[in-house]
């Protein structure tokens, strides 16, 4: 009999036997569906609330992370009439050639050899602390759409990246999770694929999940999020500016889609990686919101990587609180940008 060229060295526990292991406290389950219904009056126009999406590249220390969202919910407190947090807590990380940190699910601790269990339990257990010591519901990007239900009672939206968005599993799988998701433009910068998974993620669907075949109503909160591209000479182009904006007004009206909205990424080809452009390009999307009621209602927040310190540093260093995937905006820089925001966003 001929070897199998692939090794399965555990089966793992399902989602509802982990959830009953490591169970919520009701105050918990509260808490998220009082910031799930914040959210949605957002992505429907019942709010005027800006949403800032705004945490670490990657979530790879629990006690670096908890001290950050600590920061956060004290600023948060401050602009709480005009701005609405999610902080990113993403803990797998794609890679475009397959090497390199894939995030703590796969390491818990980025040192040693992945554990893919030891790395559900370390980010169910992260993602639970987070709302127990600081009243935050957080983001994910769905890397590993099967895996989404580890954290399904505790998360309040979910990213999909810039090479997963022209997925048959992950539109589909958007459709069903009650959240608002968020499709990314392909790293090429084709707004039709986009386009194509919000509408394919709107829209009732039946598939294969998990070894069961399920039905979706779909997921009128679907939106897309735009991150900028990489053209065929490898330079870096970025679709946050007004016309860019217009142009994606103009393709949901053409695709009759529901709720239409942007989410700009202020990170990535954006701002080419340089992770001080952030606050620049924030306060540009502003200013389109400014200029035009009609970006002003499609436009509905910010994608920002921030962290304590600014930049990034290699897995070794052992610098508290910096990145060791994407350089991120700095704890000071973060918390001027946010408060300069909140100023523009209450004129």
């Amino acid at each position: 009999m001929k070897e199998m060229p692939m090794e399965f060295l555990r089966k793992l526990k399902t989602p509802q036997e982990l959830k009953e292991e490591f169970p919520l406290e009701e105050s918990i389950h509260k808490l998220k569906d009082e910031r799930d219904r914040e959210i949605e009056d957002i992505f429907l126009g019942n709010s005027e609330k800006f949403l800032l999406i705004i945490g670490p590249c990657s979530a790879d220390n629990e006690d670096a992370v908890l001290d950050y969202l600590t920061r956060l919910r004290k600023v948060q407190d401050k602009v709480n009439d005009v701005i609405f947090m999610i902080p990113r807590l993403y803990t797998n990380k794609p890679r475009t050639t397959g090497t390199g940190y894939k995030g703590m699910l796969h390491q818990p601790d980025p040192k040693d050899h992945e554990d893919m269990w030891k790395g559900i339990i370390a980010i169910r257990a992260m993602h639970t602390r987070a709302v127990r010591e600081t009243g935050f519901t957080c983001a994910e990007e769905m890397l590993y759409p099967e895996n989404h239900r580890y954290l399904s009672d505790l998360l309040s939206y979910v990213a999909i990246g810039a090479r997963s968005v022209e997925d048959q599993q992950h539109r589909l799988t958007a459709s069903g999770i009650g959240i608002p998701v968020g499709m990314k433009n392909p790293t090429g910068g084709d707004m039709s694929i986009m386009m194509n998974s919000v509408t394919a993620a709107q829209s009732p669907q039946t598939f294969i999940y998990r070894g069961w075949e399920v039905r979706t109503k779909g997921n009128p909160m679907t939106h897309c999020i735009l991150r900028g591209y990489v053209d065929k000479f490898g330079r870096s182009i970025p679709n946050y500016h007004y016309e860019d904006l217009w142009k994606v007004r103009e393709l949901y009206e053409q695709r009759k889609l529901m709720n239409p909205a942007i989410i700009v990424d202020t990170n990535h080809s954006n701002s080419g990686k340089k992770y001080a452009e952030q606050i620049r390009i924030a306060k540009d999307v502003l200013h389109s919101r400014h200029v035009s009621p009609e970006i002003h209602k499609l436009v509905k927040g910010l994608m920002i990587e921030s962290y304590l310190e600014d930049g990034a540093q290699k897995i070794g260093e052992g610098i508290y609180g910096k990145s060791i995937t994407d350089p991120c905006l700095g704890w000071e820089k973060t918390e001027k940008l946010i408060m300069d925001l909140a100023e523009e966003l209450s004129r």
